[in-house]
């Protein structure tokens, strides 16, 4: 490694965007602290697309709204390493390009954010159950709209764009809107927190907003939630040593279960699935949702670390197959378990 040269990440310039690459720089400069590190903010497609709707994403948006320039910096050597929340990577890399690795991943959980007033009005803690009829939520992921609407078909969801301090502000200026929801990752890197009183606090936060984090059973994430994805060129020796330190295995496997999953599924990062994997009793444990036609389809499975791959397609097989009951469908080839697979109107 070329000790004169920085390494350069390559990054969105919002500011989690930023905060994501420093902590990535960080942790590279407590690794290799005779190397220099620098950021380069690269704007993207998505970034220049603030008033386009992502829900049309499949129909009207370019593929890797928030990926494609930091890729072609990346192919043409102006930076060595991109750093994307993982969740909006596609699963088909452009030629020559690769996941080099990913973080430890921060909390998965998406969060209701709300005002304070709402709160008093509730008497309690405001949650999806108690939110009033009718309610109007903002948020512009299909994934949180399908899962949203499957428990509460009253609930008035409109599109909602922006950074995260962007949409903080529209929550605190627009009365009409009595939620929003955000996930908790994004607000964590931001150094927000929820206080004892359920109160968001932190720089840049509007006065008068509190928030309840979403339990996984109401709410699974999006592919890779909660991960940053360290996206690197083939073949780069100098940068594949420094992912081998970045690189959190457990994570890892994880996202390639979840990623595969995605991939099987034909869909990108803002097609209405759902999928969470995590390491339960030195396995990989997974659970999936597909919402298609008006319907919820659940699956869940179990596999050796090494078949997390082969567990994500096996998932989306299952949701792809149209069954109102319960299947236990046991073993199945590549050492994976899938034992759930339910279909329930939305």
């Amino acid at each position: 490694m070329h000790r004169d040269s920085p390494i350069v990440l390559a990054t969105r310039g919002s500011a989690l965007a930023l905060a994501q690459a420093n902590l990535m720089r960080n942790a590279c400069e407590a690794a290799f602290p005779d190397l220099r590190f620098e950021v380069q903010v690269i704007r993207t497609t998505g970034d220049k697309l603030e008033t386009a709707s992502l829900s049309q994403s499949g129909k009207s948006l370019p593929k890797g709204l928030f990926t494609k320039e930091l890729e072609v910096a990346l192919l043409n050597g102006h930076a060595d390493l991109a750093v994307h929340s993982l969740k909006d990577l596609p699963t088909d890399l452009p030629a020559g390009l690769k996941l080099g690795a990913v973080s430890k991943r921060a909390d998965v959980r998406d969060v209701l954010i709300y005002s304070d007033a709402r709160q008093r009005s509730a008497e309690k803690t405001l949650s999806l159950q108690n939110l009033p009829k009718s309610a109007i939520v903002g948020t512009s992921s299909t994934r949180r709209r399908a899962q949203l609407l499957a428990q509460r078909a009253d609930l008035n969801i409109i599109e909602l764009r922006g950074n995260i301090i962007t949409r903080l502000q529209k929550l605190a200026r627009n009365q009409d809107m009595d939620t929003i929801v955000l996930a908790a990752a994004g607000l964590e890197r931001m150094n927000f927190r929820i206080g004892p009183d359920g109160r968001l606090i932190g720089h840049a936060v509007p006065e008068g907003l509190s928030a309840t984090l979403l339990d996984l059973e109401i709410m699974i994430p999006c592919v890779g939630q909660g991960a940053l994805g360290i996206e690197v060129r083939e073949g780069d020796e100098r940068i594949a040593k420094i992912c081998e330190r970045l690189n959190d295995v457990n994570t890892g496997q994880c996202v390639t279960a979840e990623r595969s999953f995605l991939a099987a599924m034909g869909g990108g990062c803002a097609s209405p699935v759902a999928a969470y994997a995590e390491i339960v009793g030195g396995q990989v444990y997974m659970r999936a949702l597909s919402f298609p036609d008006g319907v919820i389809r659940q699956a869940a499975g179990t596999c050796a670390r090494e078949n997390a791959a082969d567990l994500g397609r096996q998932l989306a097989e299952a949701l792809k197959k149209k069954s109102p009951t319960l299947l236990c469908l046991g073993a199945v080839p590549g050492g994976s378990t899938i034992y759930a697979h339910r279909e329930s109107a939305a």
